[in-house]
């Protein structure tokens, strides 16, 4: 798979610093003035409406239409039967709140405000307690099907699909609980790393062919279409610790599983020994510094 990313309509490649998201000086006032909306947010407060305009609710539909029959092959039959309860509606972009509601009456958990960037043990931290970092802006509109940073719609379609099922809040609450009771900072990356692996970019083995449960996965039209081709390894948590990877770019390398259950059981092995006496795996050379609600999406 590409580690270089779509910068046009066309499909175009190239660095994802040439993505227009980038330099376009009216999009950056407008995400710039949406994300200001979380300094000084407190877990768990309401998040403010947005009033999003036309071109923001015309690309969320483009991109409703397309990943909604792309999923449809590429994502794994969990993710499938989640999406059935998920607050994804076709028309118009949920708010936070419309979001929260329906996730809070299905697993308990609910979306709480991200800008940008949150360091790794509030990000993972808040999972325990049923809380979900998540941005509000929209990604460019002239590349609706590709961002290389999180957006509303990597948030919604991905993590509000995952966090409708029991199954797989299940694991964010495991990775949750981990990572607070650690307080190193390179025990925490150990566990942004696994998660980045299994709930951003997991891969499910069904009938032999690779299908998607990762929530940047389930909001990548591009790499949906691509998992074939992708280079999937079964899964091994010592591999995952030691393998480079770029959030703003297609994924080269992934990790599959037989079942969710797979999935669980060896995170909760691995997570369940960790604490602030753990012996760091090495670190690759290239590695992103936080999370955030979907920093790491991809469409």
């Amino acid at each position: 798979m590409q580690r270089r990313t779509p910068v046009a309509a066309d499909g175009r490649l190239s660095a994802a610093t040439d993505h227009p998201g980038f330099s376009d000086p009216d999009y950056l006032l407008r995400r710039r003035t949406i994300a200001a909306r979380a300094r000084g947010h407190r877990v768990g407060d309401p998040s403010p409406r947005v009033d999003y305009d036309e071109s923001e609710e015309r690309t969320w539909r483009t991109v409703h239409r397309a990943l909604w029959r792309t999923q449809s092959e590429h994502a794994c039959r969990a993710a499938l039967d989640a999406r059935e309860q998920a607050p994804v509606p076709a028309d118009h972009i949920p708010q936070h709140a419309e979001v929260g509601s329906h996730l809070r009456r299905l697993t308990d958990f609910t979306f709480t405000l991200a800008g940008g960037v949150v360091e790794n043990k509030r990000f993972l931290g808040s999972m325990a307690d049923g809380y979900f970092h998540a941005v509000q802006f929209v990604r460019h509109p002239a590349v609706p099907l590709f961002t290389p940073e999180p957006d509303v719609i990597h948030d919604v379609f991905g993590h509000g699909i995952h966090l409708s099922s029991p199954a797989f809040a299940d694991i964010y609450r495991l990775i949750g609980r981990a990572a607070q009771r650690v307080e190193r900072a390179d025990v925490l990356q150990m566990i942004s790393d696994v998660y980045w692996f299994t709930l951003e970019y997991g891969v499910l083995d069904e009938a032999g062919t690779p299908k998607a449960y990762g929530a940047a996965l389930l909001s990548s039209y591009g790499e949906l279409r691509q998992l074939r081709a992708a280079d999937v390894r079964p899964l091994d948590l010592d591999l995952m610790l030691t393998t480079p990877y770029d959030i703003r770019g297609y994924q080269p390398v992934l990790f599959s599983a037989r079942s969710l259950d797979e999935v669980t059981d060896t995170l909760a092995g691995f997570l369940d020994k960790l604490d602030d006496d753990s012996e760091p795996r090495p670190l690759p050379d290239r590695r992103r510094t936080g999370t955030a609600g979907g920093t790491e999406a991809h469409s």
